[in-house]
């Protein structure tokens, strides 16, 4: 909605809509506006994952039951779409497992195509892993470009203080992003996405 007039999106977006529409050559900011995932519906999915959501991720659904903002630019006559800013519903919150990436019966599963000589070094966290060591959510499917994830470090029951955001790129590297949803989205909407 143009102007963003509605109280609680521009508290979620921090203003940032109006500072797009204000921007030369922005066009077209759009908000899906989502109404905010019920108690039952969040507690339904921590069961069914058998994972502890992290306080600053259930309150997030609470508010909106998922984020989707896009805007394009116009170039001479022809209008772009440009950024992209998304976060999934708690239902679209799914588990990466191997029948999500591959699914020919002789492909070689995530975990063989791991290199655990590339593991963390003293300055780097330890990477997420595609077996029973980890469990990841997909959190933004990145356009097709990558995903960003809600990693658990210490698999099943996984608990809320295990967690860390993570991108997942096309090449199945992994790349840290923050300890935290909460510093997540700060990054996500400071940066207009995660094409930085």
């Amino acid at each position: 909605p143009p102007g963003c007039s509605k109280p609680h999106l521009e508290k979620l977006t921090l203003g940032i809509t109006r500072i797009l529409e204000s921007s030369p050559g922005v066009t077209e900011v759009t908000i899906i506006e989502k109404p905010p995932a019920e108690r039952h519906m969040i507690s339904s999915w921590e069961q069914k994952n058998n994972c502890v959501l992290p306080e600053d991720v259930k309150n997030f659904y609470l508010m909106t039951n998922g984020f989707h903002m896009t805007w394009s630019v116009k170039l001479d006559e022809h209008t772009i779409p440009l950024g992209s800013m998304a976060i999934n519903s708690i239902s679209k919150l799914t588990q990466l497992n191997q029948s999500s990436v591959y699914s020919l019966p002789n492909a070689p599963t995530l975990a063989d195509l791991e290199d655990d000589a590339l593991e963390a070094s003293e300055n780097q966290p330890e990477k997420p892993h595609f077996d029973s060591r980890s469990v990841i959510f997909e959190l933004d499917p990145c356009n097709g470009n990558g995903k960003v994830c809600l990693v658990y470090k210490r698999g099943k029951p996984a608990l809320a203080q295990d967690t860390e955001i993570w991108f997942l790129d096309r090449a199945l590297y992994w790349h840290f992003l923050t300890d935290t949803f909460t510093a997540y989205y700060r990054l996500l909407i400071t940066h207009l996405g995660p094409q930085w």
